[in-house]
């Protein structure tokens, strides 16, 4: 196996490991969010912002996890037949499968990025543009510059109203990195297939 691709599957799987220990913490981080959103109805004034937080704490429990959940190979699979089967035949099998988990992943990374866009202020159809000039202004002129290139921040129709785009980045970001992984699981599959370790 060359050794691009051994150091692209060490990097790709430290780090995500590496995230996902971290991640899996988040876990109290909601139990205690909804803990005092339970403790605030009942005892204070309801707090308005806690449902929310709660929802965005799990977009980014799930979708940064998801790395090391496939990494892990904890996802849920369709176990009937591939119990049975050797090491050499699953991984042709997840070979041919995991193309389908990269088109996926490169869908949802596609519109992650055109909906984070949107939230920023773009409302026209070539987003990838909009991040090309919103990275020269603040690379040029600064963070006052890229504030120009930023429209109408998108918010939530919540009555606490937060905005929106940095939950969208979180979940690019995750999607981004899922898309690494999957393709790495990918390469560790065609070692197996031709004998080798990684």
């Amino acid at each position: 196996m060359l050794r691009a691709a051994r150091a692209y599957v060490r990097v790709v799987d430290g780090f995500n490991r590496g995230l996902g220990r971290i991640i899996m913490w988040g876990i109290f981080v909601m139990a205690g969010i909804l803990l005092w959103s339970s403790v605030s109805k009942t005892f204070f004034n309801p707090s308005l912002w806690t449902l929310e937080v709660a929802q965005f704490a799990m977009v980014a429990y799930y979708v940064l996890g998801g790395p090391y959940s496939i990494q892990l190979g904890s996802n849920v699979r369709m176990d009937l037949f591939y119990a049975e089967w050797s090491p050499r035949k699953k991984a042709w099998f997840d070979a041919f499968t995991v193309f389908l988990l990269i088109f996926y992943l490169g869908v949802l990374l596609y519109g992650g990025l055109s909906s984070t866009a949107y939230s920023l202020g773009y409302f026209g159809k070539e987003f990838m543009s909009f991040y090309g000039e919103l990275i020269t202004a603040f690379f040029t002129g600064g963070p006052s510059a890229a504030g120009e290139v930023i429209g109408f921040i998108e918010r939530s129709p919540t009555a606490w109203r937060p905005v929106l785009w940095p939950i969208k980045v979180i979940m690019c970001f995750g999607f981004f990195l899922m898309l690494l992984q999957a393709v790495s699981e990918l390469i560790k599959d065609i070692a197996t297939i031709r004998g080798e370790t990684i």
